[in-house]
């Protein structure tokens, strides 16, 4: 229901000012909306019925945006490489892990699910 507005019309608006403590954020973006809603807990001050909605959150979580990070060539190796082993290590744990409940399977060391076993006190 976007009253014939053109995607370009459907804008998301994040105001605030000097003075007050809130930043405003209106969209029509239904992920957004999904996000401020389901996400960050907030509701919507404002809908003007024709699917674009408003926000009042705190200031402070406003964070502006970051320059991008600049590698060289050099520092790009050096973290490609420090992931490579963590990765590789992951890897190893998961296998490990893996290979030690088959065989804790194999020798009947894991406990019988629990939700089907009756309670001990109802023995009695």
């Amino acid at each position: 229901m976007s009253r014939g507005l053109s995607d370009y019309e459907q804008e998301t608006i994040i105001t605030f000012n000097k003075e007050e403590a809130i930043a405003r954020i209106f969209t029509f973006e239904k992920t957004w909306q999904q996000h401020l809603e389901k996400r960050l807990g907030l509701k919507s001050t404002m809908n003007n019925g024709f699917g674009g909605k408003e926000y009042e959150i705190s200031k402070k979580r406003i964070k502006p945006p970051r320059a991008p990070i600049k590698l060289s060539a050099e520092a790009r190796a050096k973290i490609g490489k420090r992931l490579g082993k963590f990765r590789k290590k992951t890897r190893q744990d998961y296998t490990t892990t893996l290979r030690s409940d088959a065989e804790k399977k194999k020798m009947g060391n894991i406990l019988p699910n629990r939700k089907n076993s009756a309670p001990e006190d109802s023995k009695l």
